[in-house]
C-alpha cells in the first residue's frame, strides 16, 4: 500500500492532530515513560511542552486504553487506570508509599528553597524515622524485628531502593552521578493530593503521617485526586516499572 493511500487512511479514521501528535518523533519514548507510570513535569520542558499542545487528542487517544491522561494542579501528566485497563499496572509497596509521604513533607517545608529543594538520601531516612512509628517501618525487613542494628541497614537500604523506585516515576531526579543527594518534584503531590486545599499543607501531611494514614492496610497505590477515586483503589494503581533493585 502506498503511503498516499496510508495517509488517506488516517485521515478518514483519526483527527489530524491526533494523527500528527503520534508521528511526533517526540511521541514514542513519551508514550513508554507514560504507560510505565512516569509523570512528567514541567522541568521536562519537550515533553512537557507536547504533552501541552496535544493534551485534547491524547485524552481520546488513552481512553481507548482505559486509562485517563491527568494534567494535576501543579502541572505535571500523568496516566491513571481504570480498572479495566489494557495497560500493565503494578502497585508500590506500603514503604515507598511513606517515603513518597515524606518527599512531599519535605517538598512542603522551608528547608526545600533554603536548599534550592535538593535533599540527600540520610535525611530523608531521619525524617522517616522521626516522623512514623519505626517498629512499623522495621516490619517490612524483618517481621520479628527487634530494632536491631542489622535490621536498620536492611532498612535503610529499601528507603534507598525506594527512592530509586520513585525516581522512575519521575518523583525525583537524582543529581549527577550521586544518588544520595536529589532534588524532588512537583509531582511528588500525588501523595499529598488530599493537603491541597489545606490552610496549612505541610502541617496536614505531617498529621497524616503522624495518624498512620499514610500506610494503609492494604498493599495498594492509592495516589487518587479525588474522593470519587477512592472507592476503588484498582483505580488509583501506578504503572510502576518493574525492574531488579
Amino acid at each position: 500500500m502506498s503511503s498516499t493511500n496510508i495517509e488517506t487512511m488516517t485521515e478518514q479514521t483519526m483527527p489530524a492532530k491526533l494523527a500528527q501528535a503520534i508521528a511526533n518523533s517526540l511521541f514514542p519514548a513519551l508514550d513508554s515513560q507514560l504507560r510505565a507510570g512516569r509523570h512528567i513535569g514541567i522541568d521536562e520542558l519537550d515533553n512537557h511542552a507536547f504533552l501541552m499542545d496535544y493534551q485534547d487528542e491524547l485524552e481520546m487517544f488513552y481512553q481507548r486504553y482505559n486509562v485517563e491522561l491527568i494534567r494535576a494542579p501543579e502541572g505535571f501528566f500523568y496516566l491513571r487506570p481504570r480498572s479495566t485497563t489494557l495497560i500493565a499496572r503494578s502497585v508500590l509497596s506500603e514503604l515507598d508509599m511513606m517515603v513518597g509521604k515524606i518527599l512531599c513533607y519535605l517538598y512542603l517545608s522551608p528547608e526545600r528553597l533554603a536548599q534550592e529543594g535538593i535533599f540527600n538520601s540520610q535525611e530523608l531516612y531521619e525524617e522517616l524515622i522521626t516522623l512514623s512509628d519505626e517498629s512499623k517501618l522495621l516490619k517490612y525487613v524483618n517481621q520479628r524485628s527487634t530494632g536491631s542494628d542489622v535490621d536498620r541497614q536492611k532498612l535503610q537500604e529499601k528507603v534507598r531502593t525506594s527512592l530509586n523506585r520513585l525516581r522512575r516515576l519521575g518523583m525525583l531526579t537524582f543529581i549527577g552521578n550521586d544518588s544520595a543527594k536529589f532534588r524532588i518534584n512537583e509531582s511528588v503531590f500525588r501523595f499529598g493530593a488530599d493537603v491541597r486545599s489545606s490552610d496549612d499543607p505541610r502541617e496536614a501531611q505531617l498529621r497524616m503521617i503522624r495518624d498512620g494514614e499514610a500506610m494503609p492496610l492494604e498493599n495498594k497505590l492509592s495516589l487518587s485526586d479525588d474522593d470519587q477515586n477512592n472507592e476503588n483503589a484498582a483505580d488509583t494503581v501506578d504503572s510502576a516499572e518493574e525492574e531488579q533493585e
